[in-house]
């Protein structure tokens, strides 16, 4: 979700247990917004590097090939969100050979294709299923490296949830990178409300980068979260951090995904486009 300068989009839909939810469109003009609010990120801690001595790898996904089903069970990836809930103007799809998903030389090709129907079409993978069978893990360090795709309207994310709480389900946006916008991107802190006894916070922290400078060549962005802290890093170092809120203190599952429009046109998006993946992995400190 993004609230700032101007530019009115979209947020992934806020989990609701196995229910599908609707997206929430902010208006710039006349939004009235309890809980919501935007940051530019300040470059100044961008010279801590991360230190992982003390983690142990739990999670590796090298995508020398890949193992998906459209719900599972027994994959390691399932190619739709756990509570059945698309987001986006292209519908996430179940794979296909070749389509959305294909592998080579070690990199993972997530694409996006305008059809003959005129309809938009893509992919997305989550680490657990609808019962929740799969990879989770609460507190660590959480990264993708990946060359996102160019062009406006498109849409690459990257991030971590946890919805099995009654009353607030969590959200993290490692990367969220809007097309229309190549000198930046954006990591989200979502609290979506279940019930009266949870609680609503949207927490926008917007990166500045090099114009098209995570379009040309692939780098890492990754998300260590402790009972203290939630620090943000873009090739190992830091960019901004925040106070863990007590709700993010639960396993936390994995998803990445080439979506389309979040807010934005998607009739200049190349066609095809594609999101390129050289690997997801996680880690834990070894005393946790």
């Amino acid at each position: 979700m993004r609230f700032d300068e101007g530019r009115a989009g979209v947020g992934k839909i806020g989990v609701a247990g196995a229910v599908a939810m609707a997206v929430t469109v902010l208006a710039v003009v006349g939004a009235a917004c309890v809980g919501v609010w935007s940051t530019r990120a300040s470059p100044a801690p961008r010279s801590t590097e991360l230190d992982l001595s003390e983690f142990q790898l739990t999670f590796d996904e090298p995508f020398d090939k890949l193992d998906v089903s459209a719900w599972g069970p027994g994959t390691r990836w399932i190619a739709h969100t756990p509570w059945n809930g698309d987001f986006g103007d292209a519908q996430f799809v179940n794979p296909t050979p070749g389509f959305p998903f294909s592998v080579e030389n070690g990199i993972l090709k997530i694409e996006a294709r305008r059809g003959n129907d005129g309809k938009w079409r893509s992919g997305l993978l989550a680490s657990t299923d609808h019962y929740g069978r799969g990879f989770s893990q609460q507190y660590g360090y959480f990264e993708m490296r990946a060359k996102l795709p160019k062009g406006s309207g498109l849409w690459p994310a990257f991030w971590l949830v946890s919805n099995t709480d009654p009353d607030t389900s969590v959200e993290l946006d490692i990367l969220e990178y809007y097309g229309r916008f190549p000198d930046s991107y954006q990591s989200v802190v979502h609290l979506w409300k279940k019930s009266s006894r949870g609680r609503a916070l949207h927490d926008v922290k917007h990166h500045p980068v090099p114009a098209h400078s995570l379009t040309q060549a692939f780098h890492t962005y990754g998300a260590l979260v402790d009972p203290d802290w939630i620090v943000l890093y873009l090739d190992r170092h830091e960019v901004t951090r925040m106070a863990t809120p007590p709700e993010f203190r639960r396993p936390l599952f994995i998803l990445l995904n080439l979506a389309m429009g979040g807010g934005w046109p998607i009739d200049q998006a190349p066609n095809p486009s594609f999101m390129e993946v050289d690997y997801v992995r996680a880690f834990k400190k070894r005393d946790q």
